[in-house]
C-alpha cells in the first residue's frame, strides 16, 4: 500500500480527474482480489470511483462514449457533504462518544449505534445522508469495529508484583530441590447432553451435527465439573471431572488422586509439594475446610505442603489456564458433551507439541456444601504462616507428629 500510495502522489498532478480514475481502476485489476478496497485506501478515491474506472476500462475504445471522456474543470461536480453542512460530523460524534458528548436524552445512547441508527437520527436532527456516508464519516474520524478487550482486573493490591515474586522464588526453589510444583483450579462447569458446544469441527457439508436448541440443564445428566491439577516441572496434569458440587472437599480429593496416580509415581524422593492456586472458591485463601482437608492429605501422605495464594483479581494469570485449560477446550471445540465417558475421553486425549499429557477420571463422589469449621479445628492444624502474607496468601501445612 506504501508503495502505491507513494506512486499515486507522484502522478496525481500531472493527471485529471478521468486519469486518476483509469490509473486507479488498472491498479485495482493488476492486484486482483481485494484490488478494489486496497487502491481506494491507498488514494483516498471511493470504491464507487474506482468500479467505474474499471467499466470504462473493459469497454471496447469504439463503444466508449463522448461524454464519458468528458473531464470536470476543477472545483465542478457535488460539494463534499462536511462542506455543505459543518455540523454533521460534531452531531456524528455525540451519537457515537457514549460518554464524555453522548446526550442522555438520545435514543441511540442506549441502543446498538448501527450506520443505519445513526444515519436515521442524524436525519432526524436535520443531517441528510446514507448509512453509507455516515461509514466513510466514522472512518476518517477514527472509528471502526470493536469488541470489548479484558484489561480491567479491579482493585490492585499494594503486595500484588510482590506476590507474583514470591510465588516465583517458591517455584523456582522447589524445583531446584526436585520437589513437586502443581497449579490447581477449576475449570468452567459444563452441561452434558447434546447442547450447542462454542467453536467449529470437520463435519460432511451440509450436514452439522444437530444439538438442542436450548441450554435448559439436563435433569438426569446435569453438569460435570472439571478440576484440575497440572504439574509444572513435568508438564503434565489430572482432571477429575465432578458430578456433584464444586468444594474444597472436591479439590483435595482430586489433589489426593493426583498424588497417587501421578505425582508419587515421578517424585518417588518427594518430602514436599507446592500448591498455587487461586484466592478464591473452593481454592480460596479463607477457606478454612480447605485447610483441613489439605492437613488430612499432608498427615496421609507425609508431605510438607506449601499453598500460595494468587492476589485478587489476578486469577487468570494460573498456570494451569493457559497451559492445560486452554487446550482442553480447543480439544472439544465444535462437539456435544453428550455424556461424562465422552467428556472424560476428550480430556484425557488432550496432547500438545510440547509434550502435554493428562489423565482424566470421574469423580462421582458426593461433596455437600456448608460445612463448618470450628475454631477447635482449626487450632488441632499443624499450620505454620510464611513471613510474607503468612495470614492470608502463604502458609505451610506440616503432618501432625511429624
Amino acid at each position: 500500500m506504501q508503495s502505491l500510495q507513494e506512486k499515486y502522489e507522484l502522478l496525481r498532478p500531472e493527471l485529471d480527474e478521468r486519469g486518476r480514475r483509469l490509473w486507479a481502476a488498472s491498479e485495482a485489476l493488476a492486484l486482483g482480489r481485494g484490488g478494489i478496497v486496497t487502491v481506494a485506501r491507498a488514494t483516498g478515491l471511493s470504491e464507487r470511483t474506482i468500479r467505474r474506472g474499471q467499466r470504462e476500462l473493459r469497454r471496447p475504445a469504439p463503444s466508449v462514449a463522448r461524454a464519458s471522456r468528458r473531464v470536470r474543470r476543477p472545483g465542478g461536480g457535488r460539494k463534499r457533504l462536511v462542506d455543505e453542512d459543518p455540523r454533521v460530523v460534531g452531531a456524528l460524534e455525540a451519537l457515537v462518544e457514549p460518554t464524555a458528548r453522548g446526550d442522555p436524552r438520545s435514543p441511540l445512547r442506549w441502543t446498538c449505534k448501527s450506520t443505519r441508527r445513526l444515519a436515521a437520527e442524524l436525519t432526524r436532527q436535520g443531517h441528510r445522508l446514507s448509512h453509507t456516508k455516515v461509514a466513510q464519516l466514522l472512518e476518517g474520524l477514527g472509528y471502526s469495529l470493536q469488541g470489548l478487550r479484558k484489561t480491567k482486573e479491579g482493585a490492585t493490591h499494594p503486595d500484588r508484583n510482590a506476590q507474583f515474586a514470591y510465588i516465583n522464588e517458591q517455584v523456582q526453589a522447589f524445583q531446584r530441590r526436585g520437589q513437586p510444583v502443581v497449579s490447581v483450579d477449576t475449570k468452567k462447569k459444563e452441561l452434558v447432553g447434546d447442547f450447542a458446544h462454542g467453536g467449529r469441527e470437520y463435519q460432511p457439508q451440509g450436514h452439522p451435527e444437530k444439538v438442542r436448541v436450548y441450554d435448559f440443564v439436563d435433569k438426569d445428566l446435569g453438569k460435570a465439573i472439571p478440576y484440575g491439577i497440572y504439574d509444572l516441572t513435568a508438564n503434565c496434569g489430572w482432571v477429575s471431572v465432578g458430578l456433584d458440587h464444586d468444594t474444597a472437599q472436591f479439590a483435595v480429593a482430586t489433589l489426593r488422586r493426583w498424588w497417587l496416580q501421578m505425582g508419587r509415581k515421578v517424585y518417588r524422593k518427594a518430602q514436599e509439594l507446592l500448591i498455587t492456586a487461586d484466592g478464591g472458591g473452593s481454592n480460596g485463601s479463607r477457606c478454612r475446610l480447605g485447610k483441613v482437608e489439605l492437613q488430612r492429605l499432608a498427615d496421609e501422605t507425609g508431605l510438607t505442603i506449601t499453598v500460595c495464594h494468587f492476589p485478587p483479581g489476578t486469577s487468570k494469570w494460573n498456570k494451569i489456564e493457559h497451559r492445560m485449560f486452554c487446550h482442553i477446550t480447543e480439544n472439544w471445540r465444535g462437539r456435544p458433551l453428550i455424556n461424562h465417558e465422552v467428556i472424560v475421553s476428550l480430556i484425557a486425549n488432550t496432547t500438545t507439541k510440547a509434550g502435554l499429557r493428562i489423565k482424566a477420571a470421574l469423580d462421582a463422589g458426593q461433596y455437600p456444601t456448608g460445612l463448618k469449621v470450628t475454631a477447635e479445628q482449626m487450632r488441632t492444624l499443624n499450620l505454620h504462616p510464611a513471613d510474607f502474607h503468612g495470614e492470608d496468601w502463604n502458609y505451610i501445612l506440616k503432618p501432625r507428629g511429624a
